[in-house]
């Protein structure tokens, strides 16, 4: 086999690696400047290794009172909209009701809208009722734009279902509750599992519709972008390296768990 053919046929394989190196590139330059010494207020070039903040992460003011507000914004937001992201899938599925067309349509609109411009008009609705900007303005805000996300992913878990297998529980004289909590509630798990997860995310990494709808509190986001006007600290680099370990980490063994879940399938 020439060159040139062993190339061609592993063209694919090399386009994925460099793909995946091109978008892992960022984490790997937090990750470096996370064990920078910084002369001066700006962590924008190397000068000797440090690992200084992580011994210290919360040594900058308000940064850890950010993250755990971005935490707790994301944990809430994830919760509810999960739980109605669900709810309207199952429905838009599994039933027949007048304006299911336009439902379904307008749920990606939050997808397609840009998010100025979601952030402008949730802010023109809070304002409007005289509502106080702050944790729950973002809460709402959050569990508003995520829900389309959750929606489209266990919408598309929900469809792939067998209805045999319920029905085959229902002929074993199973109720309509031990139907749904051991036979479709477990399939349609890894759906809501990845619905949760990039609500999630999106929920904890959102900056431009949290800043339209936050008042006075103070995101991690916002906090980067606040400090990136005075000087960057080495410990929003910690902080970034640290969720993104998490993040692999998580995934990692969710992987495992399904694949000891495949060997263990007859």
């Amino acid at each position: 086999m020439t060159f040139v053919n062993w190339l061609k046929r592993h063209l694919v394989v090399f386009a994925g690696l460099l793909t995946l190196a091109y978008l892992l590139l960022p984490n790997v330059v937090v990750t470096v400047f996370s064990f920078n010494k910084p002369v001066g207020r700006f962590n924008y070039e190397w000068q000797r290794f440090s690992a200084d903040a992580w011994k210290d992460p919360c040594g900058v003011a308000g940064l850890c009172g950010s993250l755990s507000l971005s935490l707790q914004i994301a944990f809430w937001a994830t919760l509810g909209a999960t739980a109605l992201g669900t709810a309207i899938a199952f429905a838009l599925v599994r039933y027949r009701f007048r304006a299911r067309s336009a439902v379904n349509s307008l749920l990606f609109l939050p997808m397609a809208m840009p998010e100025v411009v979601m952030a402008a008009s949730l802010l023109t609705l809070f304002l409007n009722m005289g509502a106080r900007l702050g944790f729950w303005t973002v809460l709402i805000a959050h569990i508003m734009f995520c829900l389309s996300f959750v929606v489209t992913a266990v919408k598309a878990r929900v469809m792939s279902m067998d209805p045999r297998l319920e029905q085959a529980a229902q002929d074993l004289y199973a109720g309509p509750f031990q139907t749904f909590l051991r036979v479709t509630l477990p399939i349609a798990a890894p759906g809501i599992a990845a619905g949760a997860l990039l609500a999630f995310a999106l929920s904890f990494d959102d900056f431009i519709i949290t800043n339209f709808t936050a008042g006075s509190a103070v995101t991690f986001p916002m906090f980067v972008w606040g400090s990136a006007q005075r000087g960057t600290p080495v410990q929003i680099n910690v902080i970034g390296t640290a969720m993104f370990v998490l993040a692999v980490v998580f995934v990692l063994f969710s992987m495992a768990v399904g694949n000891r879940r495949k060997r263990r399938t007859p």
